[in-house]
């Protein structure tokens, strides 16, 4: 399974960080990435387990995070 975020579309509204610390941070530039993830236009970062990600996906106003199953 695979956690994907599109960064350009990132509001930085920090909701994926309050509800899933164990994926998402804000970076210097004021909007999330995913730790550990790969950079560019879209992170990823392929997980055994989705856990709070699924939380943070159904909260994030921007529509920017998606799992790929």
């Amino acid at each position: 399974m695979k956690i994907k975020l599109e960064h350009e579309k990132c509001i930085g509204c920090g909701s994926c960080v309050a509800l899933c610390p164990k994926y998402f941070e804000l970076g210097n530039d004021g909007k999330s990435h995913i730790k550990g993830g790969s950079t560019g236009p879209i992170e990823e970062l392929e997980v055994e387990k989705i856990e709070c990600a699924e939380s943070a996906v159904e909260a994030c106003p921007a529509q920017c995070i998606h799992i790929e199953k």
